[in-house]
């Protein structure tokens, strides 16, 4: 079963033990509008939280897309170097941008959950 975080820069986790999932919100991809490219890290990879890991670009601006805890690449989704617009079609599932080994579980005390996350959007 995995547990669902989101940081107030509209990423989202799902994490499974030691390993989480990452992507953007689909607030976040309505507010970056079409999605024409996606540059991806390189697996293996380390990153603290709050470094740019992803850069994403829309018809309207390129935006950073960064750690949410410190971690290593551990995989990327390839799908996006050729249909950037899956992020558009399925943010918080099928659009995920990379994959991670967390290097501090204990950080994830400091996320939100859905609730919360609504709440600061709202």
């Amino acid at each position: 079963m995995s547990t669902i975080y989101y940081t107030a820069d509209h990423e989202w986790l799902s994490v499974e033990g030691d390993v989480a999932t990452v992507g953007i919100t689909n607030y976040a991809q309505e507010q970056l509008g079409d999605l024409v490219f996606v540059e991806l890290p390189e697996v293996g990879k380390t990153f603290s939280k709050g470094e740019a890991v992803v850069v994403v670009e829309s018809v309207k601006a390129a935006s950073d897309v960064y750690g949410p805890v410190d971690g290593e690449v551990t995989e990327v989704n390839d799908a996006l170097s050729s249909d950037p617009a899956l992020v558009n079609n399925a943010a918080e599932s099928d659009g995920w941008l990379w994959k991670m080994k967390l290097a501090d579980v204990s950080q994830l005390g400091g996320l939100m959950d859905k609730a919360a996350y609504d709440a600061t959007i709202a």
